[in-house]
């Protein structure tokens, strides 16, 4: 189901996926079975989300984001995708993994370059800075391990 208030550019949608109101996919996106995209996302061209994801309102996957099966995106989670952000400058791109049946809290920060591992929690409002392993939750600015899940 695509919202007609939407604008999916991507042809790699399949039915069983829900796209709400004030969707903005790109023509490159790709996006698995069983999805909730809800309202107020974007999505870039070098994306990959896997089936049985959901992402939250007020979310923009940027290029070179990749979201694994049975990954949960909270609301207004923000990611980045570049180290060094200049305008009207050539950027290097940074991949950003998350794997698995891994869950991220509303409003959390993920900076570019990172893996988030199988399993793990991010907590709510949360700045993750560097890789987090499987099966571990995390809280806080920046946010640091607190235990094994």
């Amino acid at each position: 189901m695509v919202h007609p208030l939407s604008d999916v550019q991507s042809q790699n949608i399949p039915e069983s996926t829900r796209v709400w109101q004030y969707v903005v996919i790109l023509p490159d996106a790709v996006i698995g079975e069983n999805c909730n995209i809800c309202s107020h996302c974007f999505i870039e061209n070098d994306v990959i989300i896997g089936n049985n994801v959901t992402v939250k309102s007020g979310v923009q996957l940027w290029d070179g984001i990749t979201l694994e099966d049975n990954v949960q995106i909270g609301p207004n989670v923000t990611f980045t995708n570049d180290k060094y952000p200049r305008a009207k400058q050539t950027f290097k791109l940074q991949r950003t993994l998350i794997k698995k049946n891994a869950s991220i809290g509303a409003g959390a920060i993920i900076l570019g370059g990172v893996i988030i591992g199988e399993n793990a929690m991010i907590g709510a409002g949360s700045v993750i800075t560097k890789d987090v392993l499987a099966n571990e939750l995390w809280v806080g600015n920046p946010a640091r391990y607190v235990k094994k899940i």
